[in-house]
């Protein structure tokens, strides 16, 4: 699954420069995370980074985006160009 953040959100600023995909932005309110680039560190990292330094604790699983680990790590080929 893609991760999403929730309106709990206090817009420290530090998930953004932490996510290797460039998935995370300003939103209109709080930050947002972009679920098409979105592969929760799968390929970067063993822990979801934005999860990590999250002091507020506002960054779930997407449900609406369900995705295996195999999906993310083939997400993060396409992303990185390191796919066939």
């Amino acid at each position: 699954m893609a991760l999403m953040i929730t309106d709990d959100c206090i817009n420290c600023d530090v998930c953004e420069p932490q996510c290797p995909n460039e998935a995370i932005y300003q939103g209109d309110e709080f930050y947002v995370i972009d679920p098409l680039k979105c592969t929760e560190c799968v390929g970067h990292y063993d822990t979801s980074q934005c999860v990590e330094v999250c002091p507020v604790e506002c960054i779930p699983l997407n449900p609406d985006y369900v995705e295996s680990k195999e999906q993310l790590y083939a997400k993060y080929l396409r992303l990185t160009g390191t796919g066939d």
